[in-house]
């Protein structure tokens, strides 16, 4: 059977190298990267989520609902994770970045695929180039709100590919070694539109 799973899209990162918010450019001209994540992360959950800093205002996807970040012990992309934990605490959480561009159907579904495959535990797509957690296409499952947060303690770091490592996440091997790769800046952005 399988396991019930929301989806959480993560769009409250600042987006200063950029000069824009990430979450609303289009690499197709028709959709934002907002859009487009909410709906590739709807082929694989019952409800999807929009993870933001409460002084952010986005027009969502009509199927897709905000969680304002709210866990005041953490920042950064941990913090949407685990507002999101705490706000639906016996959920698995599916979630990805609004900057992977690359980022498809497929490689969510094989990553929902091994998560099915054993009983439920902490798992992340391995790097393409260092063979680190990708903590930002993962799967939190549910109950593990707790150990994340005593984890971020006790190596004081906010970092969620840290705390994944120190976890021992299960890694999974990438089918297409480009389908993470995040852009972050104006230069990447038109180098990803060139080669699109």
């Amino acid at each position: 059977m399988k396991r019930r799973l929301f989806g959480l899209v993560l769009v409250g990162g600042r987006s200063i190298r950029m000069g824009r918010d990430k979450a609303l450019i289009s690499y197709n001209g028709t959709e934002t990267q907002l859009e487009r994540s909410s709906a590739l992360l709807r082929t694989e959950c019952q409800k999807v989520f929009v993870s933001q800093r409460k002084d952010q205002a986005f027009e969502l996807p009509n199927f897709a609902d905000v969680i304002y970040d709210s866990v005041k012990e953490v920042k950064g992309a941990l913090c949407g994770i685990l507002s999101a934990m705490h706000k639906h605490p016996d959920e698995h959480w599916l979630v990805i970045a609004c900057d992977l561009p690359n980022l498809e159907a497929n490689t969510l579904r094989k990553l929902v695929r091994e998560f099915e495959s054993e009983s439920p535990q902490l798992i992340a797509y391995k790097s393409s180039y260092d063979g680190l957690p990708e903590p930002l296409c993962a799967i939190y499952p549910a109950g593990s709100l707790g150990e994340l947060l005593a984890y971020s303690s006790e190596l004081n770091s906010y970092c969620p590919r840290k705390i994944l490592m120190a976890m021992n996440a299960r890694l999974v091997e990438q089918d297409n070694p480009t389908s993470l790769n995040n852009v972050n800046t104006t230069s990447e952005y038109h180098e990803s539109i060139k080669n699109s």
